[in-house]
């Protein structure tokens, strides 16, 4: 047996699944169970199981980067190594090893809190007796070091139950840039914040777990409204049951599910489009008119189409667009219009074409509009900076019940479109946003950018 000895720091934490069982010591004290009284004299090379012995020092409280599993045959396996950990860095453990011994002691019977509790208690060198895993292929965690991807969900390993390590995850939010390590796992990619100077990945849920997990709360909550309405008697009992399987399979088509957004980081360039998201009332149209009054140089707004007659001195194409009623309907069956409603008894609405005619002459076309126009808008022609002008904080003791009413809608579009929102500007002071509003601009036009990769490709 070959002892392979590095003598870097390393750590004395084990990362380890909640469902660790360990290897049931060996029936002989002999390799491959012969004795030296044993008749058999020649030994079984092919039998003969290759142990190894690796060697650290542990000076400090890094966390050696390995999560351990249990295999078929209830022997401990190193389950994955994080990226970027002691251990990847070494090289000295692969994922599918099986530990046997630490510093001589047997794993066997050992439970998660005594194994760590042994490696913390340890000083100097620590041994690790391992039968190398058979390796069939190398792990793809280079080849995904240049994916990164912007979240669209809010994740506290702390408060998952499905992951096999809590420690090994890491918590992001909406809207932080994260760089892919690894996919080797199904359900639990390797992942590291792109704003940390901490090189160690962590575990994140993947997009197949995260959607699985969504959808079985929905219908979860499903289920139990169906049950609050339930008539448990005679045939009303069966309809139910009938009703809810329809709905129960129609959840997954009406949930909008949103896990990652792969990204690309491109130098400072100038946004075309200026889109102002928040509650009716809230102030987007004064900020919008601001702007515009302020720096004619640099923002427009395109000019709406309507079906109503023109007042008197009302010129065509300067307030708006004067069409017929025909006319309208037509371009809007051509998805012409990015959005269009009704007033009145008169239709309005917003071409395309206008705000493409703002872009070639070289403005930013500013949008007050709703979240769902996001869909059409979030492309590389138009490379809208999205912005949500959040209502005033309300202080304790105000009764307002118009701004409880804004503060209420402006949750509740933040809760369902937040990962779309390249800033968020409490409009506490109209002024105060209008300058924050314009250092925001001057910053996206002037540093380098996170945007989703189907700009670029």
């Amino acid at each position: 047996m070959a002892l392979l000895q590095t003598h870097d720091v390393v750590a004395h934490e084990v990362y380890s699944d909640e469902a660790l069982r360990v290897t049931p010591p060996p029936t002989s004290p002999y390799l491959n169970g012969d004795s030296p009284d044993s008749t058999n004299g020649d030994m079984d090379i092919e039998n003969v199981t290759r142990v190894r012995l690796v060697q650290f020092q542990k000076n400090t409280d890094e966390p050696m980067g390995i999560t351990l599993k249990m295999n078929d045959l209830n022997h401990c396996i190193v389950a994955r190594i994080m990226h970027g950990g002691m251990i990847h860095k070494q090289g000295t453990l692969h994922v599918g090893d099986e530990i046997r011994e630490i510093n001589g002691i047997s794993v066997a019977n050992q439970t998660v809190e005594q194994l760590q509790k042994m490696l913390r208690d340890m000083r100097g060198s620590i041994t690790f007796k391992i039968v190398p895993g058979y390796r069939i292929q190398q792990s793809s965690c280079e080849v995904m070091a240049s994916i990164f991807v912007r979240a669209q969900f809010e994740y506290d390993p702390v408060k998952d139950d499905l992951i096999p390590c809590k420690e090994a995850g890491i918590r992001f939010r909406v809207g932080d840039i994260i760089q892919i390590i690894s996919k080797d796992d199904h359900n639990w990619w390797q992942g590291k914040l792109e704003n940390t100077k901490n090189g160690t990945a962590g575990l994140i849920p993947s997009p197949e777990l995260q959607e699985w997990r969504v959808a079985c709360i929905a219908m979860e909550k499903t289920k139990q409204e169906q049950q609050a309405s339930c008539t448990w008697f005679g045939k009303k009992k069966k309809q139910y049951k009938d009703k809810y399987l329809a709905k129960h399979n129609a959840v997954f088509d009406q949930l909008d599910l949103v896990t990652y957004e792969e990204v690309v980081k491109l130098p400072a360039f100038k946004r075309k489009t200026l889109v102002l998201l928040g509650a009716h009332g809230v102030g987007r149209r004064h900020i919008k008119n601001t702007l515009i009054t302020k720096h004619p140089d640099r923002f427009a707004y395109p000019i709406p189409h309507t079906t109503r007659p023109p007042k008197k001195d009302e010129e065509n194409g300067k307030n708006y667009f004067f069409v017929s009623h025909d006319q309208m309907m037509q371009d809007i069956s051509n998805n012409d219009y990015l959005e269009y409603g009704s007033h009145e008894d008169a239709m309005y609405g917003t071409q395309l074409e206008t705000i493409r005619k703002i872009h070639e002459q070289g403005l930013v076309a500013i949008l007050d509009v709703e979240p769902q126009a996001l869909k059409v808008l979030r492309t590389a022609e138009f490379a809208p900076y999205v912005v949500f002008i959040a209502a005033p904080t309300i202080t304790p003791g105000m009764n307002d019940e118009s701004l409880q009413r804004l503060q209420k809608e402006s949750e509740i579009l933040q809760k369902t479109y937040a990962h779309y929102f390249d800033q968020t500007i409490i409009n506490n002071e109209i002024d105060e946003t209008i300058r924050l509003l314009e250092e925001a601009i001057d910053l996206v036009c002037t540093t380098g950018q996170w945007v989703p990769v189907s700009w670029v490709y």
